[in-house]
């Protein structure tokens, strides 16, 4: 059985940005999960990352490793305001990962994780147990997709989160309901579209809202009274984006409210056009699904008007919800001795549970560390953060904390 400084379960953007930082620090770390599984399986052929190119990079601690690194070395285009496609950033990911991080990932899924002394065991899918001394789960969106009750009766022959739609070819020629408001259920229909289905949007609010189109030069009184950021422009924005640090001070009601509303549903300026066409049923609720010649959706309309949708199947675009209890992989008594408020774990300043040694990192940091942690912008953060922590708690020494959150910028080969 073999025994590691630091088990890092999970390897999409926060997972890969915390091993470079803690191999950097000298601990023997192993990461376990395919390298960018996530996005690469779990998003649609097509899509485009709605975040702005210099919100979307790895963290390596020299900074050498950016998604504008990547795109210089093979001649792809970046530029703000041109938005990333899904397949180039899984690519990004893979390469990061084979420069930071190399031989120390294991394609191998952990199937659990429990307490073993004053260590952890990990099981892994292949049945190989490993100990190891800090657990890190980047365990990222996929355990917590949030379905509407109504649907959750339906086969999934029938019915799946938008999490679950990857090839959307193969709903050519159908009836497709799809519930939400936000980004992805807008470019679901409008990549359903384009594959030969009949997406219908449905959702509750009246009226689809729509990003802005970014403007590229503002003069110097733009950007001192609305600052750029990784989640917009603004000083609140700029604010959640670059300093989570403060939000976790902030009361917890106020914390819970800023991750609701900051960056609700709306979709990206440019998926207005390719979005023309779509039937949309605006101000209706789904209240009852029916498998019946497909689905036969009942709903209710805000005036109180019941009506029904005959489709062949239905995508919910219905967003994430942490809740620990999905976490499956802890075990019973290792969950259970995770401090928590309503289901979402809290965290110390370093990203650690209540249980020594075990952090989480990514949506799961959310509820502590603000709605940048919703984002790979906040992966530097994060892994700038926990390496120390990591460190400290393997060697009882700790280095000082130099790599700031990277700040937003536009172009150039790294973010100084």
């Amino acid at each position: 059985m073999n025994n590691v400084d630091v088990a890092v379960v999970g390897a999409g953007p926060y997972g890969l940005s915390v091993a470079a930082h803690a191999i950097e620090a000298g601990l023997d770390v192993r990461v376990y999960g395919r390298p960018m599984n996530a996005w690469d399986k779990h998003m649609p052929v097509g899509m485009l990352l709605k975040s702005e190119p210099f919100a979307s990079h790895l963290a390596d601690p020299a900074r050498r490793f950016t998604l504008a690194a990547f795109c210089e070395t093979y001649g792809f285009p970046y530029a703000y305001a041109q938005p990333t496609p899904v397949e180039r950033f899984v690519d990004y990911g893979r390469w990061f990962a084979d420069h930071n991080v190399g031989d120390r990932v294991s394609s191998t899924d952990v199937t659990s994780v429990e307490r073993d002394g004053d260590l952890f065991l990990l099981t892994l899918a292949t049945g190989d147990q490993v100990r190891s001394r800090c657990v890190v789960l980047a365990v990222g969106f996929l355990p917590f997709s949030r379905t509407p009750e109504p649907l959750r009766g339906l086969p999934g022959s029938l019915q799946a989160h938008s999490s679950q739609v990857h090839d959307l070819g193969e709903y050519a020629g159908q009836k497709v309901a799809v519930i939400g408001a936000g980004q992805s259920a807008i470019e679901t229909a409008s990549l359903l579209k384009e594959a030969g289905a009949h997406p219908y949007l449905v959702a509750r609010t009246e009226r689809l809202l729509w990003n802005s189109t970014p403007v590229a030069d503002r003069g110097l009184l733009s950007r001192c009274l609305a600052p750029q950021s990784g989640l917009g422009t603004g000083w609140r924005s700029w604010t959640w984006s670059e300093r989570p640090e403060l939000v976790r001070h902030l009361p917890e009601k106020v914390r819970h409210h800023i991750v609701r509303t900051t960056l609700g549903p709306a979709g990206s300026w440019w998926l207005k056009d390719r979005f023309a066409g779509v039937e949309t049923i605006l101000g209706a609720q789904v209240m009852q699904a029916e498998a019946q010649e497909g689905v036969s959706l009942s709903l209710r309309r805000s005036s109180g008007e019941a009506s029904r949708l005959q489709v062949d199947r239905v995508i919910a675009a219905t967003g994430y919800a942490v809740d620990l209890r999905r976490m499956a992989l802890l075990s019973p008594l290792l969950r259970n001795a995770v401090d928590h408020r309503l289901q979402l774990p809290v965290l110390s300043k370093d990203f650690e549970t209540s249980v020594p040694g075990l952090f989480m990192v990514g949506l799961a940091a959310a509820a502590t560390f603000g709605p940048v942690m919703r984002f790979v912008h906040g992966a530097r953060f994060a892994a700038a953060t926990v390496a120390p922590a990591l460190l400290e708690h393997v060697t009882g020494a700790r280095y000082p904390r130099v790599v700031p959150l990277q700040r937003a910028v536009r172009n150039g080969s790294s973010v100084r």
